[in-house]
Protein backbone atom coordinates (compact mmCIF):
# COMPACT_ATOMS: atom_id res chain seq x y z
CA UNK A 1 0.00 0.00 0.00
CA UNK A 2 1.23 3.47 -0.90
CA UNK A 3 0.26 6.67 0.89
CA UNK A 4 0.23 10.20 -0.53
CA UNK A 5 0.82 12.82 2.15
CA UNK A 6 -0.18 16.08 0.53
CA UNK A 7 -1.11 19.72 1.10
CA UNK A 8 2.16 20.17 3.03
CA UNK A 9 2.90 23.85 3.63
CA UNK A 10 6.63 23.19 4.08
CA UNK A 11 8.34 19.84 3.59
CA UNK A 12 11.79 19.71 5.21
CA UNK A 13 13.81 17.09 3.36
CA UNK A 14 17.50 17.68 4.26
CA UNK A 15 18.16 15.81 1.03
CA UNK A 16 18.51 18.07 -2.03
CA UNK A 17 20.54 15.40 -3.82
CA UNK A 18 18.60 12.33 -2.68
CA UNK A 19 19.21 9.44 -2.43
CA UNK A 20 22.80 10.35 -1.51
CA UNK A 21 21.84 10.76 2.16
CA UNK A 22 21.33 13.70 4.48
CA UNK A 23 22.44 16.93 2.87
CA UNK A 24 22.18 20.54 4.02
CA UNK A 25 18.86 21.84 5.27
CA UNK A 26 16.42 21.84 2.40
CA UNK A 27 12.68 22.39 2.18
CA UNK A 28 9.94 22.40 -0.46
CA UNK A 29 6.88 24.65 -0.25
CA UNK A 30 3.37 23.47 -1.20
CA UNK A 31 4.70 19.93 -1.26
CA UNK A 32 3.69 16.30 -1.16
CA UNK A 33 5.38 13.03 -0.31
CA UNK A 34 4.62 9.42 -1.22
CA UNK A 35 5.35 6.57 1.18
CA UNK A 36 5.57 2.96 0.04
CA UNK A 37 6.78 -0.11 1.94
CA UNK A 38 7.87 2.03 4.87
CA UNK A 39 10.14 4.26 2.80
CA UNK A 40 9.97 7.57 0.99
CA UNK A 41 9.13 6.87 -2.66
CA UNK A 42 8.68 10.41 -3.99
CA UNK A 43 8.81 14.06 -2.86
CA UNK A 44 8.06 17.25 -4.73
CA UNK A 45 5.45 19.93 -5.45
CA UNK A 46 1.94 18.79 -4.54
CA UNK A 47 0.62 19.61 -8.02
CA UNK A 48 3.00 17.02 -9.49
CA UNK A 49 2.29 14.23 -7.02
CA UNK A 50 1.59 10.76 -8.41
CA UNK A 51 -1.46 8.76 -7.42
CA UNK A 52 -1.34 6.45 -4.38
CA UNK A 53 -3.55 3.93 -2.64
CA UNK A 54 -4.38 6.30 0.22
CA UNK A 55 -4.07 9.97 1.05
CA UNK A 56 -3.42 12.14 4.10
CA UNK A 57 -4.15 15.87 3.94
CA UNK A 58 -1.84 18.02 6.07
CA UNK A 59 -3.92 21.16 5.72
CA UNK A 60 -0.98 23.43 4.87
CA UNK A 61 1.06 22.37 7.91
CA UNK A 62 4.79 21.56 7.92
CA UNK A 63 6.28 18.06 7.71
CA UNK A 64 9.81 17.26 8.95
CA UNK A 65 11.97 14.15 9.24
CA UNK A 66 11.46 12.43 12.58
CA UNK A 67 13.84 13.69 15.24
CA UNK A 68 16.95 11.58 15.87
CA UNK A 69 17.86 11.72 19.57
CA UNK A 70 21.41 10.39 19.71
CA UNK A 71 22.01 10.71 23.48
CA UNK A 72 19.60 9.45 26.15
CA UNK A 73 19.72 7.53 29.45
CA UNK A 74 16.27 5.95 29.81
CA UNK A 75 17.11 2.84 31.86
CA UNK A 76 17.02 3.86 35.50
CA UNK A 77 14.90 3.89 38.64
CA UNK A 78 14.12 6.67 41.08
CA UNK A 79 14.22 10.43 40.57
CA UNK A 80 16.37 13.38 41.65
CA UNK A 81 14.07 16.38 41.85
CA UNK A 82 15.57 17.44 45.20
CA UNK A 83 19.00 17.61 43.54
CA UNK A 84 17.54 19.77 40.76
CA UNK A 85 15.94 22.10 43.30
CA UNK A 86 19.27 22.39 45.13
CA UNK A 87 21.03 23.33 41.86
CA UNK A 88 18.47 26.02 41.21
CA UNK A 89 19.21 27.31 44.71
CA UNK A 90 22.93 27.52 43.94
CA UNK A 91 24.50 24.09 44.49
CA UNK A 92 26.80 23.34 41.52
CA UNK A 93 26.28 20.18 39.45
CA UNK A 94 28.72 17.34 40.05
CA UNK A 95 29.00 13.90 38.46
CA UNK A 96 28.73 12.17 41.85
CA UNK A 97 24.94 12.52 41.92
CA UNK A 98 24.81 9.60 39.49
CA UNK A 99 25.47 7.26 42.40
CA UNK A 100 22.04 7.89 43.93
CA UNK A 101 20.42 6.69 40.69
CA UNK A 102 22.75 3.68 40.69
CA UNK A 103 21.48 2.68 44.13
CA UNK A 104 17.83 2.94 43.04
CA UNK A 105 18.44 1.11 39.78
CA UNK A 106 20.14 -1.81 41.48
CA UNK A 107 17.10 -2.24 43.70
CA UNK A 108 14.57 -2.12 40.85
CA UNK A 109 13.20 -5.19 39.12
CA UNK A 110 13.72 -5.92 35.43
CA UNK A 111 10.03 -5.22 34.89
CA UNK A 112 10.29 -1.81 36.56
CA UNK A 113 13.31 -0.83 34.46
CA UNK A 114 11.65 -1.92 31.23
CA UNK A 115 8.39 -0.17 32.07
CA UNK A 116 10.08 3.12 32.90
CA UNK A 117 12.24 3.03 29.77
CA UNK A 118 9.23 2.16 27.64
CA UNK A 119 7.20 4.99 29.12
CA UNK A 120 9.92 7.52 28.34
CA UNK A 121 10.42 6.15 24.82
CA UNK A 122 6.68 6.54 24.19
CA UNK A 123 6.86 10.08 25.56
CA UNK A 124 9.66 10.81 23.08
CA UNK A 125 7.67 9.37 20.19
CA UNK A 126 4.68 11.60 20.94
CA UNK A 127 7.06 14.56 20.71
CA UNK A 128 8.40 13.54 17.31
CA UNK A 129 11.44 11.39 18.13
CA UNK A 130 11.41 8.39 15.81
CA UNK A 131 15.00 7.21 16.37
CA UNK A 132 16.70 7.19 19.76
CA UNK A 133 19.92 6.01 21.33
CA UNK A 134 19.78 4.60 24.87
CA UNK A 135 22.64 3.98 27.31
CA UNK A 136 23.19 1.70 30.25
CA UNK A 137 25.29 3.11 33.07
CA UNK A 138 23.14 3.13 36.19
CA UNK A 139 23.83 -0.48 37.22
CA UNK A 140 27.64 -0.64 37.35
CA UNK A 141 27.75 -4.34 38.22
CA UNK A 142 28.00 -7.09 35.62
CA UNK A 143 24.46 -8.27 36.27
CA UNK A 144 22.88 -4.83 36.49
CA UNK A 145 24.59 -3.58 33.34
CA UNK A 146 23.56 -6.73 31.49
CA UNK A 147 19.90 -6.22 32.39
CA UNK A 148 20.19 -2.50 31.59
CA UNK A 149 21.36 -3.10 28.04
CA UNK A 150 18.60 -5.71 27.68
CA UNK A 151 16.02 -3.12 28.75
CA UNK A 152 17.50 -0.62 26.29
CA UNK A 153 17.44 -3.20 23.49
CA UNK A 154 13.70 -3.63 24.06
CA UNK A 155 13.09 -0.03 22.90
CA UNK A 156 15.83 0.68 20.33
CA UNK A 157 18.53 -0.87 18.19
CA UNK A 158 20.88 1.98 19.15
CA UNK A 159 22.07 0.57 22.49
CA UNK A 160 25.17 1.96 24.21
CA UNK A 161 27.17 0.16 26.90
CA UNK A 162 28.15 2.81 29.47
CA UNK A 163 29.64 0.76 32.27
CA UNK A 164 32.18 3.59 32.50
CA UNK A 165 29.70 6.16 33.78
CA UNK A 166 31.28 6.66 37.21
CA UNK A 167 33.27 4.46 39.58
CA UNK A 168 30.75 2.88 41.97
CA UNK A 169 31.23 3.24 45.74
CA UNK A 170 32.47 -0.32 46.26
CA UNK A 171 35.45 0.40 43.97
CA UNK A 172 36.25 3.88 45.24
CA UNK A 173 39.48 2.68 46.85
CA UNK A 174 40.57 0.81 43.72
CA UNK A 175 39.25 2.45 40.53
CA UNK A 176 41.76 0.50 38.44
CA UNK A 177 40.02 -2.72 39.42
CA UNK A 178 36.72 -1.25 38.24
CA UNK A 179 38.25 -0.33 34.86
CA UNK A 180 39.43 -3.95 34.58
CA UNK A 181 35.88 -5.13 35.36
CA UNK A 182 34.40 -2.83 32.71
CA UNK A 183 36.91 -3.95 30.09
CA UNK A 184 36.52 -7.62 30.98
CA UNK A 185 33.48 -9.45 32.39
CA UNK A 186 31.08 -6.48 32.17
CA UNK A 187 31.87 -5.77 28.52
CA UNK A 188 31.62 -9.46 27.67
CA UNK A 189 28.17 -9.62 29.27
CA UNK A 190 26.86 -6.48 27.56
CA UNK A 191 28.45 -6.40 24.10
CA UNK A 192 26.08 -8.94 22.48
CA UNK A 193 23.11 -6.56 22.92
CA UNK A 194 24.92 -3.26 22.31
CA UNK A 195 26.11 -1.33 19.27
CA UNK A 196 28.14 1.36 21.01
CA UNK A 197 30.61 1.79 23.89
CA UNK A 198 30.73 5.07 25.80
CA UNK A 199 32.80 6.56 28.62
CA UNK A 200 32.34 9.61 30.85
CA UNK A 201 35.77 11.21 30.44
CA UNK A 202 35.60 13.90 33.08
CA UNK A 203 36.89 14.89 36.49
CA UNK A 204 35.05 12.79 39.04
CA UNK A 205 34.63 10.01 36.48
CA UNK A 206 37.39 8.61 34.20
CA UNK A 207 40.68 10.09 33.03
CA UNK A 208 42.08 9.97 29.51
CA UNK A 209 44.16 6.80 29.95
CA UNK A 210 41.28 4.93 31.60
CA UNK A 211 38.85 6.11 28.91
CA UNK A 212 41.25 5.15 26.12
CA UNK A 213 41.59 1.62 27.53
CA UNK A 214 37.81 1.21 27.87
CA UNK A 215 37.13 2.42 24.33
CA UNK A 216 39.86 0.14 22.95
CA UNK A 217 38.34 -2.86 24.72
CA UNK A 218 34.92 -1.95 23.38
CA UNK A 219 36.21 -1.65 19.84
CA UNK A 220 37.92 -5.03 20.17
CA UNK A 221 34.52 -6.45 21.15
CA UNK A 222 32.93 -4.98 18.03
CA UNK A 223 31.38 -1.87 19.56
CA UNK A 224 31.79 1.60 18.09
CA UNK A 225 32.94 4.40 20.43
CA UNK A 226 31.30 7.61 21.62
CA UNK A 227 32.44 9.86 24.46
CA UNK A 228 30.92 12.09 27.15
CA UNK A 229 33.38 14.95 26.74
CA UNK A 230 34.16 18.38 28.22
CA UNK A 231 30.92 18.77 30.16
CA UNK A 232 32.21 20.01 33.51
CA UNK A 233 35.30 21.82 32.30
CA UNK A 234 38.13 21.73 29.75
CA UNK A 235 39.66 18.28 29.48
CA UNK A 236 40.92 15.54 27.18
CA UNK A 237 37.54 14.09 26.19
CA UNK A 238 36.98 15.80 22.85
CA UNK A 239 40.45 15.14 21.51
CA UNK A 240 40.28 11.56 22.79
CA UNK A 241 37.01 11.11 20.89
CA UNK A 242 38.63 12.26 17.65
CA UNK A 243 41.76 10.18 18.32
CA UNK A 244 39.73 6.98 18.81
CA UNK A 245 37.42 7.61 15.85
CA UNK A 246 34.36 8.08 18.03
CA UNK A 247 31.14 8.79 16.18
CA UNK A 248 30.30 11.56 18.60
CA UNK A 249 31.73 13.73 21.36
CA UNK A 250 28.78 14.66 23.55
CA UNK A 251 28.26 17.79 25.68
CA UNK A 252 31.22 19.88 24.35
CA UNK A 253 30.35 22.59 26.87
CA UNK A 254 33.94 23.75 27.42
CA UNK A 255 36.03 23.79 24.25
CA UNK A 256 39.51 25.10 23.57
CA UNK A 257 40.66 26.17 20.12
CA UNK A 258 42.59 22.88 19.92
CA UNK A 259 39.36 20.95 20.62
CA UNK A 260 37.54 22.74 17.83
CA UNK A 261 40.45 22.21 15.45
CA UNK A 262 40.50 18.49 16.28
CA UNK A 263 36.77 18.13 15.61
CA UNK A 264 37.10 20.04 12.35
CA UNK A 265 39.94 17.80 11.18
CA UNK A 266 38.09 14.55 11.97
CA UNK A 267 34.62 13.15 11.39
CA UNK A 268 33.49 13.03 15.02
CA UNK A 269 30.15 14.81 15.49
CA UNK A 270 29.82 17.41 18.24
CA UNK A 271 26.56 16.50 19.95
CA UNK A 272 25.21 19.43 21.97
CA UNK A 273 22.77 18.93 24.83
CA UNK A 274 21.05 22.26 25.50
CA UNK A 275 18.67 20.78 28.05
CA UNK A 276 21.65 20.01 30.28
CA UNK A 277 22.79 23.61 30.33
CA UNK A 278 19.21 24.66 31.07
CA UNK A 279 19.00 22.16 33.96
CA UNK A 280 22.46 22.78 35.45
CA UNK A 281 22.93 26.50 34.78
CA UNK A 282 26.21 25.82 33.04
CA UNK A 283 27.19 28.03 30.08
CA UNK A 284 25.79 27.11 26.69
CA UNK A 285 28.45 26.12 24.14
CA UNK A 286 28.93 28.34 21.11
CA UNK A 287 27.42 26.26 18.32
CA UNK A 288 28.22 28.92 15.74
CA UNK A 289 31.92 28.57 16.54
CA UNK A 290 31.70 24.86 15.72
CA UNK A 291 29.71 25.33 12.53
CA UNK A 292 32.05 28.09 11.41
CA UNK A 293 34.96 25.68 11.74
CA UNK A 294 33.18 23.06 9.64
CA UNK A 295 32.24 20.72 12.50
CA UNK A 296 29.10 18.59 12.15
CA UNK A 297 26.73 19.44 15.00
CA UNK A 298 23.89 17.35 16.45
CA UNK A 299 21.33 18.18 19.13
CA UNK A 300 20.04 15.57 21.59
CA UNK A 301 18.08 15.59 24.86
CA UNK A 302 20.36 13.64 27.24
CA UNK A 303 17.13 12.58 28.94
CA UNK A 304 18.21 11.31 32.38
CA UNK A 305 17.02 11.71 35.97
CA UNK A 306 19.88 13.91 37.14
CA UNK A 307 21.28 16.59 34.85
CA UNK A 308 18.41 16.86 32.34
CA UNK A 309 15.05 15.18 32.80
CA UNK A 310 13.41 16.19 29.55
CA UNK A 311 12.42 13.98 26.64
CA UNK A 312 11.50 16.93 24.40
CA UNK A 313 13.50 17.50 21.25
CA UNK A 314 11.27 20.52 20.43
CA UNK A 315 12.40 22.13 23.70
CA UNK A 316 16.03 21.41 22.87
CA UNK A 317 15.61 22.94 19.42
CA UNK A 318 14.11 26.09 20.94
CA UNK A 319 16.96 26.32 23.47
CA UNK A 320 19.56 25.80 20.75
CA UNK A 321 18.08 28.67 18.73
CA UNK A 322 17.75 31.04 21.69
CA UNK A 323 20.82 30.17 23.76
CA UNK A 324 23.29 28.58 21.32
CA UNK A 325 22.42 31.11 18.61
CA UNK A 326 21.68 28.57 15.90
CA UNK A 327 19.31 29.57 13.13
CA UNK A 328 16.03 27.69 13.06
CA UNK A 329 17.26 25.80 10.00
CA UNK A 330 20.56 24.85 11.68
CA UNK A 331 18.80 23.66 14.84
CA UNK A 332 16.27 21.51 12.98
CA UNK A 333 19.02 20.02 10.83
CA UNK A 334 21.06 19.22 13.96
CA UNK A 335 18.06 17.50 15.57
CA UNK A 336 17.39 15.36 12.51
CA UNK A 337 20.27 14.84 10.06
CA UNK A 338 22.86 15.79 12.69
CA UNK A 339 21.61 13.09 15.03
CA UNK A 340 21.67 10.61 12.17
CA UNK A 341 25.33 11.46 11.52
CA UNK A 342 26.07 10.97 15.22
CA UNK A 343 24.61 7.45 14.95
CA UNK A 344 26.28 6.77 11.59
CA UNK A 345 22.85 6.31 10.01
CA UNK A 346 22.05 7.23 6.40
CA UNK A 347 18.45 5.99 6.43
CA UNK A 348 17.00 8.49 8.93
CA UNK A 349 17.21 12.23 9.57
CA UNK A 350 16.22 13.14 6.01
CA UNK A 351 13.37 12.49 3.59
CA UNK A 352 15.22 11.67 0.41
CA UNK A 353 13.90 8.88 -1.79
CA UNK A 354 14.70 5.57 -0.11
CA UNK A 355 14.88 7.00 3.41
CA UNK A 356 12.84 5.51 6.19
CA UNK A 357 9.41 7.17 6.19
CA UNK A 358 9.83 8.67 9.66
CA UNK A 359 7.83 11.89 9.58
CA UNK A 360 6.62 14.59 11.95
CA UNK A 361 3.59 16.77 11.20
CA UNK A 362 3.75 20.13 12.96
CA UNK A 363 0.72 22.11 14.03
CA UNK A 364 2.14 25.11 12.19
CA UNK A 365 3.14 26.06 8.63
CA UNK A 366 6.91 26.16 9.15
CA UNK A 367 9.76 24.38 10.93
CA UNK A 368 10.44 27.72 12.64
CA UNK A 369 7.38 27.17 14.85
CA UNK A 370 9.48 24.79 16.96
CA UNK A 371 11.37 27.81 18.29
CA UNK A 372 8.74 30.46 17.52
CA UNK A 373 6.19 28.79 19.85
CA UNK A 374 8.32 27.24 22.61
CA UNK A 375 6.57 25.07 25.16
CA UNK A 376 3.49 24.57 22.98
CA UNK A 377 2.56 20.98 21.99
CA UNK A 378 3.13 21.30 18.25
CA UNK A 379 3.49 17.65 17.20
CA UNK A 380 0.19 16.84 15.48
CA UNK A 381 1.15 13.42 14.09
CA UNK A 382 4.13 11.09 13.81
CA UNK A 383 4.74 8.37 11.25
CA UNK A 384 7.41 5.73 11.79
CA UNK A 385 8.37 3.58 8.80
CA UNK A 386 5.26 4.85 7.07
CA UNK A 387 2.84 3.86 9.84
CA UNK A 388 0.98 6.45 11.89
CA UNK A 389 2.50 6.03 15.36
CA UNK A 390 1.13 9.03 17.25
CA UNK A 391 -1.47 11.72 16.75
CA UNK A 392 -3.95 11.89 13.89
CA UNK A 393 -4.25 13.45 10.44
CA UNK A 394 -7.32 13.75 8.16
CA UNK A 395 -7.30 11.13 5.42
CA UNK A 396 -9.26 10.35 2.31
Amino acid sequence: MSLLITNIGELVTNAPDAPAGPGPFAAVADAALVVEDGRVAWTGPARQAPAADGMADCGGRAVLPGFVDSHAHLVFAGERSAEFAARMAGTPYRAGGIRSTVAATRQASDEQLRANAGRLAAEMLRQGTTTLECKSGYGLTVGDERRSVAAAAAITGEVTFLGAHVVPPEFEADPGAYVDLVCGPMLAACAPQARWVDVFCERGAFGADEARAILAAGKAAGLMPRVHANQLGPGPGVQLAVETGAASADHCTYLTDADVDALAAGDTVATLLPGVEFSTRQPYPDAGRLLGAGVTVAIATDCNPGSCFTSSMPLCIALAVREMRLTTQEAVWAATAGGAHALRRADVGHLGVGASADLVLLDGPSHAYLAYRPGVPLIAAVWRKGELAAGAVPSA
